[in-house]
């Protein structure tokens, strides 16, 4: 990737060197008084935009665009549990304002719902499908990439932009959540806002943009909650480094920006918890029924620490030294098995770009926005690295989404600055050493899926090997070193684009999703459409990647991989899309670094844990029968068990116990109220908890006891492979 210099000069405080004599340093501005017409945006290329540039956007726009939405239709319902609870918002507009499972409001999401905001209206106006589900999440993707590119043009050069933009859109795991409903993209959208408006702040010191970066920060509290405190005090901090004001102002704006941030989340969490709790859905994720538990605790410092209660497992034995059930930790983490193929393509390659622009601006006036945003982007990239690598709780390879944007970014910068300053021997070696270390990598990451594209190895090796030997040369015409600047570009991005493309060709579902070709060496992934492509195919227990798989027929199997009905009476699963015979995999125990002695039973498959059941004509049309006089249709232990009866029908399936089954709600004596009153029809047998499975992380048991009371007190009927319970006979 070549860059023009005429397109943007190099930072003032630190013009390129002349044979005349050494660096200039530009005078620095008074730190008084608001930044004048002259002085507001001192690091700010002024050349006018080349003819090329707009359409060049426009064409990277349109290319992600068919990255980001070829084939959504195939995607089905992509993650149902989000799935199921949009189309409850698209029906209630009380469950649209809480985040409800159903449109009854029995309970919330694990989440709050800013992103299920979006795809409720989605839905409510074009209808439940796959389309109208995942758009939202593929416009999302567009607008990320199109605030990176508008990130690094507004202070480096169109080429580094562009580049920029590239990394954004081709990197693995973005084009995995940018084409699936989880939460993640909208927080990644509102990250790269945020952090865009703190350096504008940074370069004119006006007080609104501080006040949007709050806005926006807010509402990413609404998106994950906690998660999006990683970056707060590195842009607070960036902001007290190099914002143009007096220290006392400086300190001043950020208060008001923090106060803006506690205002944007803050009015959503006062209703919730001033809300009358029997009158509003159960907080899903917490034990006390309160917003504020399951921000501290299950999607809070429990993430950290490992103490989720009510989770799968957290944190605890298993995953070697300082491992966890969710694999070890370490600073190896993110560059392992699976994690690698997500995020690291570029990881070192952005590391160098850090350091070096941190060198290259280290005699520059505090106020130099290039600085700037190399600490806001940097601070990003490290802050979040470490917190992933180490946090012993819940984490999935998919968390990874939140380092694509630091990553593009500081690539983008740093090729600038080295190219800017490329008559210098350390810049040439440097960037040639990126450039073949970066090629190298990436075979090495192509290796984990042996057999697949193998011939992108030679050739991203040779390209990135001339380059490399070719930008590190003296004196080099033109032409050639714009030719080895695009070789060294596509050999760096080779591998990230084709792990794209068939995570695009093969649409993702269930709950925990990887992209790109199955890997050797990946941490453990649950069976059922949670790992990769889903599911291993009928009658196998080992996926073909060699990944530790589950032998069907294990513990407690039945016939065609059928699982046993787990202790308290809860009935069999069906086989995978409700007709029994069929092996689904997710039976056997689970291999070394889990508890010992845990079933897999219910985790994944025909609608457990981790994914929902493919519902039958037939079974749908028995659930829709007198729909009009219940509230809820059925009933179901889990969310992911009951929302694919509820994406089905399109009517309220309650989950009981939420999305592991382990929440108290409803309790037993609600239940049987419910009953009573014929608010419920169907009892859905199967799914849900995990004999003593969740019992890792504590959690209630009410679930249990409610499988237990039905299975006791009415009659069975299986229709099509699932067993149902009238509750209203």
């Amino acid at each position: 990737m070549t860059i023009d210099v005429s397109e943007a000069r190099p930072p003032t405080e630190i013009a390129a060197p002349t044979e005349a004599g050494p660096p200039t340093k530009a005078a620095p501005p008074a730190e008084a008084g608001p930044p004048t017409k002259e002085t507001q945006r001192p690091d700010v290329s002024h050349a006018k935009p080349q003819r090329w540039e707009r359409p060049a956007l426009g064409a990277l726009l349109v290319a992600t665009a068919v990255l980001y939405m070829w084939g959504l239709g195939q995607a089905g319902w992509a993650n149902s549990f989000y799935s199921a609870a949009s189309q409850a918002g698209s029906a209630s507009w009380k469950a649209w304002f809480f985040g409800a499972s159903d449109a009854a409001g029995s309970i919330t999401v694990d989440k709050p719902p800013a992103s299920l905001w979006l795809t409720g209206l989605s839905v409510r106006a074009f209808g439940l499908n796959s389309w109208s589900l995942l758009v939202p999440q593929a416009l999302m993707g567009m607008g990320t990439v199109a605030l990176v590119w508008a990130t690094v043009r507004r202070w480096a050069s169109a080429h580094a932009a562009l580049l920029a933009g590239l990394v954004m859109a081709t990197t693995p795991v973005a084009t995995l959540m940018f084409r699936f409903n989880n939460p993640d993209a909208l927080l990644t959208l509102l990250l790269v806002a945020s952090a865009y408006t703190t350096l504008r702040g940074i370069e004119d010191g006006r007080r609104r943009w501080v006040i949007a970066t709050g806005v926006m920060l807010g509402f990413a509290f609404l998106t994950k909650q906690l998660q999006m405190m990683l970056v707060v005090p590195v842009f607070g901090g960036a902001w007290l480094i190099a914002a143009p004001k007096r220290f006392g102002r400086r300190l001043l704006d950020l208060l008001i920006g923090g106060a803006a941030m506690v205002m944007s989340a803050g009015w959503w969490i006062a209703i919730v918890q001033l809300w009358p709790t029997n009158s509003r859905p159960y907080i899903g994720g917490s034990q006390t029924n309160s917003i504020l538990e399951l921000t501290l605790g299950y999607n809070g410092l429990g993430r950290l620490t490992g103490n989720e209660t009510g989770s799968v497992g957290g944190g605890g034995p298993g995953g070697g030294a300082g491992g966890s059930m969710w694999g070890a930790t370490g600073f190896s983490r993110l560059l392992d098995g699976a994690a690698g193929g997500q995020i690291a393509w570029l990881i070192p390659a952005a590391c160098v770009g850090l350091v070096a622009g941190l060198w290259l601006t280290r005699s520059a006036k505090r106020t130099d926005v290039r600085r700037a945003a190399l600490l806001v982007w940097g601070g990003w990239l490290v802050v979040t690295f470490l917190t992933f690598s180490f946090m012993a709780g819940i984490f999935h390879d998919y968390y990874t989404v939140a380092l694509a944007p630091a990553i593009a970014v500081l690539i983008g910068l740093g090729v600038q600055l080295l190219w800017d300053v490329r008559h210098s021997l350390t810049a040439r070696i440097t960037l040639a050493l990126t450039i073949a270390g970066s090629a190298g990598w990436a075979i090495v990451l192509l290796r984990r899926a042996p057999g697949w594209n193998s011939w992108l190895i030679p050739v991203i090796g040779a390209l990135g090997l001339g380059s490399a030997i070719v930008i590190m040369l003296p004196t080099v015409p033109r032409r050639v070193l714009v030719g080895a600047g695009a070789a060294g570009a596509i050999a760096v991005l080779a591998g990230p684009l084709a792990w794209s493309i068939e995570t695009a060709a093969h649409p993702r579902t269930g709950s925990i999703v990887t992209a790109g070709p199955n890997v050797q060496g990946s941490q453990f992934r649950f069976p059922g459409g949670a790992a990769g492509r889903g599911s291993p195919p009928p009658g196998q227990g080992a996926a073909p990647d060699g990944r530790a798989g589950l032998p069907p027929g294990g513990p407690g199997a039945r016939p065609g991989g059928q699982a046993a009905p787990p202790p308290g009476g809860q009935g069999a699963l069906p086989g995978a899309g409700g007709r029994p015979g069929r092996t689904n995999g997710a039976t056997g125990k689970l291999p070394a670094g889990f508890p010992g002695g845990i079933s897999l039973r219910g985790l994944g498959g025909a609608g457990g844990l981790l994914d929902s059941a493919k519902v039958s004509a037939e079974v749908a049309a028995v659930l829709l029968e007198n729909a009009d006089h219940y509230t809820w249709v059925a009933a179901g232990v889990g969310s992911n068990r009951a929302a694919g009866f509820q994406l089905a029908t399109e009517r309220p399936v309650m989950p009981i116990g939420g999305f592991n089954g382990s929440d108290p709600s409803p309790t037993l004596a609600q239940f049987q109220r419910y009953v009573a009153n014929g608010d419920i029809h169907w009892f859905i047998s199967g799914g849900g908890r995990v004999g003593g499975f969740n019992n890792q992380q504590g959690g209630s048991e009410e679930s249990s006891a409610i499988a237990s009371w039905v299975t006791t007190h009415f009659e069975p009927t299986t229709i099509d492979g699932v067993t149902l319970y009238n509750l209203n006979p």
